[in-house]
């Protein structure tokens, strides 16, 4: 699979309750982009994000990984494609250590034991947590458990690293590590959160939905910098970007 594009086109999604979540959303994410996703409680975010790996299946519309179209016929290779980590870690971590959690992925593809072995040992070590390969889930940090689901993903090697709210619940020195995480990896990254600092830290470029629309695609700095924009979106400027109370100065 051409993993060069991510795209969605006219993608819809309508609930069984009747609520319009997506409406029509176009936009391409080429290989290497780090992108966020931002908008207000409410705005499709989460929706969006469950259509990329067929969590959730478009009412109309379609959704594109290397041009092959997100399924049901189509759900493994997607999986294998786009690596999700979820808001809440906990809903990924449900083995009785986190070796088995990181190794459930690589195990269900069928590889060989020393393969498995050698996925989880990469995967652990690259977020840093080799020590903790033993421990049981529920006696890691918030920080710790983070990292644990992002090795779930990443020892399947997906191309595509879709994360929702990666920093959610983190204190400083474990959002700063998730940041310094983040920097290094060369995977396609899709963002979505709340955090718009670390979408200044880590993300060129921005898509800003509100109601389930797409309402700007640009760079970074130009859609902060837009205040009409963020006001309609009910968005604040990252706190970077925000006058001192005192001076006034940014």
């Amino acid at each position: 699979m051409s993993h060069h594009l991510l795209e969605g086109v006219q993608l819809c999604h309508r609930y069984a309750d009747g609520t319009e979540a997506l409406r029509g959303l176009d936009f391409c994410i080429r290989h290497g982009e780090s992108v966020a996703l931002v908008g207000a409680n409410g705005a499709g975010k989460s929706t969006l994000l469950q259509h990329l790996n067929g969590t959730l299946l478009p009412t109309s519309g379609a959704v594109k990984i290397g041009g092959i179209t997100v399924c049901k016929e189509t759900l493994r290779d997607i999986r294998r494609t786009v690596g999700m980590v979820f808001q809440d870690p906990d809903d990924q971590l449900f083995m009785s250590t986190v070796f088995e959690d990181v190794a459930f992925g690589p195990r269900n593809l069928g590889l060989p034991d020393a393969d498995v072995e050698t996925r989880v040992r990469q995967a652990l070590d690259r977020v840093e947590i080799g020590h903790l390969a033993h421990k049981p889930p529920f006696r890691l940090s918030g920080g710790e458990k983070r990292r644990a689901a992002i090795a779930t993903v990443l020892s399947m090697s997906p191309d595509v690293l879709v994360m929702d709210e990666p920093s959610a619940g983190l204190d400083p020195r474990s959002r700063r590590q998730l940041i310094g995480l983040l920097k290094d990896f060369q995977h396609t990254k899709l963002i979505a959160t709340h955090d718009l600092d670390l979408v200044l830290d880590l993300c060129d470029r921005t898509l800003v939905m509100h109601q389930g629309k797409l309402m700007a695609d640009g760079p970074t700095r130009e859609i902060f910098a837009d205040a009409a924009l963020l006001e309609a979106c009910h968005l604040e400027k990252p706190f970077s970007m925000q006058g001192c109370p005192v001076c006034g100065r940014t």
